[in-house]
């Protein structure tokens, strides 16, 4: 790492761990939602930057994660210390049923079967009221107090955020820099290549899809802890499309472009939104510019006008 990368981060951090200190409860709401919709979109572009596989149902983890902590938190009454960890084991283990289906084929025969599971789990949860309260969504729920310390304030609970996105970031830096990051990318340039060389090219990626359904699931977490509250539509495509847009925009197959690209979403769909009642028009719009003057995404696009203006 050069000095001015480090630089940079060092910039970074300090400018986000005094954001609270500068911006109303606003801002600082709007940056918890971008922290969980960037573990979001690392954790999809996962499948589609480095493992070439294009899902479009990773909302289900959001949605099964924070399903399954609030039951367990309204109906049996257990505490948060127990509840996440079960939904955490609970979606990696469906997301390691639905990677063994799903893997079954590639390119759009995956995309299609990923889009049909999700909206299986979509449907069952509009469906059945018993557990899920339909349409009405479960209400009543409230954040953790880890170490004592209560999340219900949002400069709180932005501090909260923010250590579980470094944390996710990292692990999924680490992951994609390990030796199985390397044979995660062969198998998506090359995979019959890889077969030759011995590397289980299926296994490589079903161990890909559970892992990204895991960070998934953390940030379905997240989201139930924020909105105290969780609603069938947080399964739905348009939220699974949303994350891909994201990863689309800001860059696949790169660390920052997903946290990029769900800002650029994030900031149309909450701030945007409230003076514009078609912002999703102008959200199509910004992402047609995008693919026009920075086809490979917002982040590798900036960089490589910056490699030619300092060549100037």
């Amino acid at each position: 790492m050069t000095r001015g990368s480090k630089t940079g981060w060092i910039v970074l951090g300090a400018t986000l761990a005094g954001f609270p200190l500068l911006g109303g409860d606003f801002y600082i709401n709007l940056a918890s939602q971008i922290f969980i919709a960037a573990i979001l979109a690392a954790s999809l572009n996962l499948l589609v930057g480095y493992g070439g596989l294009v899902s479009l149902g990773h909302a289900a983890w959001v949605g099964l994660a924070a399903y399954s902590s609030a039951w367990l938190y309204l109906r049996l009454g257990l505490g948060h210390w127990i509840t996440a960890p079960l939904a955490l084991a609970l979606t990696t283990l469906i997301a390691g049923v639905f990677g063994w289906i799903a893997l079954r084929a590639t390119g759009l025969g995956f995309l299609m079967i990923t889009l049909a599971l999700s909206q299986v789990l979509w449907g069952t949860a509009y469906r059945w009221a018993a557990v899920t309260e339909g349409d009405k969504g479960l209400s009543g729920l409230t954040r953790p107090a880890p170490f004592g310390i209560s999340l219900d304030g949002p400069a709180a609970f932005y501090y909260f955020s923010l250590a579980v996105t470094f944390v996710a970031l990292w692990m999924m830096a680490r992951f994609v820099a390990s030796p199985f990051g390397a044979a995660l990318r062969g198998s998506r340039d090359e995979p019959r290549r890889m077969s030759a060389l011995g590397h289980n090219v299926w296994r490589v990626r079903w161990i890909t899809f559970v892992y990204s359904g895991f960070w998934g699931a953390v940030a379905g977490l997240l989201f139930v802890y924020y909105h105290k509250y969780i609603h069938p539509t947080t399964l739905s495509l348009t939220n699974s499309a949303e994350a891909l847009l994201g990863v689309i925009a800001g860059g696949a197959g790169t660390i920052a472009g997903p946290i990029v690209g769900a800002t650029i979403v994030l900031i149309l769909k909450n701030y945007v939104s409230a003076y514009l009642e078609r912002w999703n028009m102008l959200l199509g719009l910004v992402f047609v510019l995008i693919v026009i003057f920075m086809p490979d995404g917002v982040v590798p696009g900036v960089r490589r006008g910056w490699e030619r203006w300092t060549k100037r």
